[in-house]
């Protein structure tokens, strides 16, 4: 108790609401602009948090991530282009009611769904977290190697579309993992005689040219677009009856919500799924499915509740395993260790202030999103139909090797950075996806560390391997890592057959 009311004692210091509103704004930016995500913003600020106290950078974080995921509905209703993955699902009705004249009404429902569901995967992250961090403390090498392990599995989920270059990229991912002085033995790797690698890759400057660089240089090389954004209307009295009409579907808002948390609870899925299961859920369960598609609040509030939700569930398994399902966690998690804040069970103890300050924030940026995307409206219709790639593009650039060169004031930093970007761009237009990477820079030094200390605890055992599989923790780890890698298959092959069924009644 005593950390929780210092935790919310610090957030709702003046500095610190003040960045908060500052986050909050720039995220919708970020997520209203087409070519930005919520991953690139999240990780061009991680650099600027390294200055800040803990639970500030920490605030920062989750303003933007929480906005960003909620700004990419501006430009998925406005032009038909949604400014993040996790908006793909608001294209199907928002453009529709933009383009009958209803766009205000559109943002308005957007934006009260997109607070509801970040309410209640917050909550759920507030309650679900800490007994899952007290189960966390009975960890020892060989479950932690099993965490690392299951991981690893969730690159069958993020590489859907060919299994064989997701591992490819965790592959390379746990590659670069090794680079610098093995933690253990002590023996130098990988480094090709240059001092500077001897620590290793730093996991920010790499998380900022996998993600950031690809996405400027495919922007260059493709062209500016010509996006045709439809005129908004404001039409008084709005915005009330508009709340009203989304409160009026208490059974949409629930099913979406618990669908967006238990889709972002799950490691490698997120909003980008979540929404389109979201979506579909809301085509089954609704009186009138086939009005989906023309222009009808109920996608609108499907979509959007259940991309906020899985915030607040995509953080679960980070917080207490140290386990990122997202790339957004991913990067959240490097921003953590920067901070020197290792994700498990010492969040819950030793910086419980901090942690619990941290969830407090997410409620309060999301509450505040609420009033700046309101009021910031008319300004994102005009900055997402007008801002010219001259002048975005060559401000990432800027940011990301400032940002990259201010974690330790090292141009090898630099180079790593934008070494990386080129390897990133280079995979990604070979599509290969950037995730599987990161995920495997990640967990490689858990993986690591976990095999060679329970190694070192049983070499006095006649059969040392023995010790993997020992305990009831790590027997559930295995089963789910199995699952976890069959699942991909099982889904497919079940896909086949319904289709197949399909085209018998026929």
């Amino acid at each position: 108790m005593d950390a929780l009311v210092s935790g919310i004692t610090q957030v709702l210091s003046p500095g610190n609401l003040l960045l908060m509103l500052v986050g909050t704004v720039a995220g919708l930016i970020a997520g209203a602009l087409p070519g930005l995500t919520a991953t690139m913003a999240v990780a061009l600020v991680i650099p600027f948090t390294f200055v800040m106290p803990p639970l500030t950078g920490l605030v920062v974080m989750g303003a933007i991530y929480m906005s960003a995921i909620y700004g990419g509905s501006f430009s998925a209703i406005l032009i038909n282009t949604p400014g993040t993955p996790s908006s793909i699902g608001t294209c199907f009705d928002g453009y529709p009611m933009a383009k009958a004249g209803r766009g205000q009404e559109a943002i308005v429902v957007a934006t009260v769904s997109s607070v509801i569901g970040g309410l209640f995967g917050v909550a759920v992250l507030a309650f679900l977290a800490p007994p899952l961090a007290r189960i966390a403390l009975r960890f020892g090498p060989p479950e932690y190697f099993w965490v690392g392990v299951f991981g690893l599995s969730i690159i069958a989920s993020l590489a859907s579309k060919s299994i064989l270059k997701g591992l490819i990229g965790g592959a390379v991912g746990l590659l670069i993992s090794m680079i610098g002085i093995s933690p253990v033995g002590g023996n130098v790797r990988l480094t090709f005689g240059e001092p500077a690698l001897q620590g290793g890759v730093q996991l920010v400057c790499a998380l900022i040219g996998l993600f950031c660089i690809p996405e400027v240089l495919s922007l260059v090389l493709q062209g500016a677009q010509a996006y045709e954004a439809v005129r908004l209307v404001r039409q008084r009295g709005v915005i009330m009856s508009t709340i009203r009409k989304v409160l009026s579907q208490p059974g949409n808002l629930l099913r979406s919500s618990v669908i967006g948390t238990i889709v972002g609870i799950i490691p490698g899925a997120g909003g980008n799924i979540a929404n389109l299961i979201a979506y579909n859920e809301a085509v089954r369960a609704s009186k009138y499915p086939e009005k989906f598609g023309t222009g009808i609040i109920d996608g609108v509030i499907a979509t959007e509740t259940s991309n906020n939700a899985t915030i607040g569930g995509g953080l679960v398994p980070l917080l207490t395993l140290g386990v990122p399902g997202t790339p957004v966690d991913a990067v959240i998690y490097g921003g953590l260790l920067l901070q020197g804040l290792r994700p498990g069970p010492e969040l819950f103890s030793v910086h419980a202030d901090i942690t619990y300050g941290f969830i407090f924030s997410l409620f309060v940026a999301t509450l505040m999103m609420m009033v700046v995307g309101l009021a910031l409206g008319t300004a994102l219709h005009r900055l997402v139909s007008r801002t010219p790639l001259r002048f975005l593009a060559p401000s990432i650039i800027f940011l990301s090797i400032i940002g990259s060169y201010a974690i330790r004031n090292n141009m090898a930093d630099v180079w790593v950075m934008l070494g990386c970007g080129i390897i990133g761009y280079i995979l990604k237009e070979l599509d290969f996806n950037a995730a599987p990477i990161v995920l495997g820079l990640i967990l490689g030094p858990i993986i690591e560390e976990g095999l060679l200390q329970s190694l070192l605890i049983s070499r006095a055992w006649q059969f040392p391997w023995l010790i993997f599989v020992r305990s009831p923790i790590s027997i559930i780890l295995i089963l789910m890592t199995l699952v976890s890698f069959a699942w991909p298959y099982l889904s497919s092959s079940t896909a086949r057959r319904r289709k197949g069924g399909a085209y018998a009644d026929r």
